[in-house]
């Protein structure tokens, strides 16, 4: 069933415009409508993101990796597998399956790493934030490691026959930026005054990352591998006690409601320009094909203005050097018209299994569009 998730239709949905974007503009689920839109700034896309629709559940995933594509890519060829075979073992969507999901994630990327570090340590320093969403029937379940992001968007009475719509957070932001996430890691190495360190402009974990939790990152986790002589040929060695990271997620658990409209998943390159206000108000007074597009280009605007830039000068900029201005950035909205009350036949079939994942480099995509086109 869920074989179309390791096959990206890429070639189905890839649009003009930006060299470095692409975006899907609307297309079904059982609940609504989604749109995805990824921005490339990075020599290899790190971002990756799919969501897997059927007539019993939607998942929605946003991998944003660091340190390289490897675990990025590798999470999503195995996550919702998982996922899909634990639900149908075990009767259903639950936390428990969630956790057992990230975790049969996490052992196999280790066991990869183990396999093939010898002759590639550099993906020991490889990681992945994991977001995930999960929705069935009227339960959303919403698990997170790392600093990726989900927001509703709820409508609320103002008391004068009329409603606004408010930013809700669904998920943890695992960053030692935030104070309560650097206590929590503090708190569990006593014995390491440096467990958490300022520099380069921001709190980070031994001086190296800012997020707590991961898929990946095998070389804070297994203190063996700095023991190692060949890795400390490939990096700088960091003395371990224990695992200074963890691949344990954050899960939320919410009833759907009437007056829950529509979900943004995003990496935290869209929060790093956008605040869950703002995002939220740009989908509610906005036309929904495109939506994703738009709220990527609105963090691009937010991007060049901070270096007194027009978006179209940054649109010329090559990947790589694009990482300078901004993140990658993945947007995926999803819209909850079966759980407003609302006819979500609309003449589109919901029956079908489907699963669309963005490009694995967006790069590398349109120019092999633009040569088919020569």
């Amino acid at each position: 069933m869920l074989s179309s998730c390791y096959k990206p239709l890429e070639k189905c949905f890839g649009q003009g415009g930006d060299g470095l974007l692409w975006h899907m503009d609307l297309k079904p689920h059982a609940s609504g409508d989604y749109s995805i839109a990824v921005v490339q700034a990075n020599s290899s896309l790190e971002d990756q993101s799919q969501v897997f629709t059927s007539p019993s559940a939607t998942y929605i995933g946003v991998y944003d990796g660091h340190g390289g594509p490897e675990a990025s890519r590798f999470i999503t060829n195995h996550l919702f597998p998982y996922l899909h075979k634990l639900a149908s073992e075990q009767g259903g969507l639950s936390v428990d399956v969630i956790k057992k999901a990230f975790d049969a994630t996490e052992q196999e990327f280790l066991r990869i790493v183990k396999q093939s570090w010898t002759s590639h340590p550099q993906i020991a320093s490889v990681g992945s934030c994991c977001l995930v969403g999960a929705i069935s029937g009227d339960i959303l379940y919403v698990a997170n490691l790392g600093d990726s992001r989900a927001v509703l968007g709820r409508r609320v009475s103002n008391g004068r026959r009329s409603s606004v719509v408010v930013a809700e957070r669904l998920s943890t932001d695992h960053n030692v930026a935030v104070e309560e996430v650097r206590k929590e890691v503090e708190a569990l190495h006593p014995d390491d005054s440096h467990v958490v360190v300022y520099t380069r402009g921001v709190w980070r974990i031994k001086g190296i990352i800012q997020v707590s939790r991961s898929i990946g990152d095998v070389y804070l986790k297994k203190p063996e591998f700095h023991r190692d002589p060949l890795f400390q040929q490939f990096g700088s060695p960091v003395p371990l006690k224990r695992a200074v990271m963890t691949a344990e997620p954050s899960i939320q658990i919410r009833k759907l409601k009437p007056q829950d409209l529509f979900l943004i998943f995003a990496s935290d390159g869209l929060w790093e320009q956008l605040s869950d206000e703002v995002a939220v108000d740009i989908v509610f007074k906005n036309p929904r094909a495109g939506i994703a597009k738009r709220l990527v280009r609105a963090a691009l605007n937010e991007a060049a203005k901070k270096r007194e830039m027009r978006y179209d000068d940054i649109k010329k900029i090559e990947k790589g050097v694009r990482r300078h201005f901004h993140d990658d950035i993945t947007v995926i909205v999803i819209y909850l018209d079966h759980h407003q009350g609302l006819p979500n036949g609309r003449s589109k079939d919901h029956s079908i299994v489907e699963c669309t994942s963005a490009p694995i480099d967006i790069f590398s995509l349109n120019m092999d569009e633009s040569d088919d086109q020569l």
